[in-house]
């Protein structure tokens, strides 16, 4: 099972961001996929997950708004849009995968994880 997740970089606070995790090894529509984010000498927080069919999504309360996450069942490839950056947005963004029926909001339930990307949001 290999998560690829891509798309960080260094961005100016307003500005966006689009992450990408292209994933390989499981079936993809059996998973529910989140994003979760560590910023230094902090836990992994959650970001976002949204349920296998992608009808359903649910947001962290800081982020609410202002990110949004797909996925495209076709291409095993689940997307963070972010918008409105904020320097406090700036972090290690991990994407994960978990057999689950509905959305997983507790990092640990997550089978698989990614390498993660640096997203780093300059003031």
């Amino acid at each position: 099972v290999q998560l690829q997740a891509s798309g960080g970089g260094l961005v100016q606070a307003g500005g966006s961001l689009r992450l990408s995790c292209a994933v390989s090894g499981l079936t993809f529509d059996s998973y529910t996929m989140g994003w979760f984010r560590q910023a230094p000498g902090k836990e992994r927080e959650f970001v976002a997950a949204v349920t296998r069919s992608g009808r359903t999504t649910y947001y962290g309360g800081s982020v609410k708004g202002r990110f949004t996450i797909s996925r495209d069942n076709a291409k095993n490839t689940v997307a963070l849009q972010m918008n409105s950056l904020k320097p406090e947005d700036t972090a290690v963004y991990y994407c994960g995968a978990v057999p689950a029926l509905g959305l997983v909001t507790d990092v640990s339930k997550y089978d698989y994880w990614g390498q993660g990307t640096l997203v780093t949001v300059s003031s």
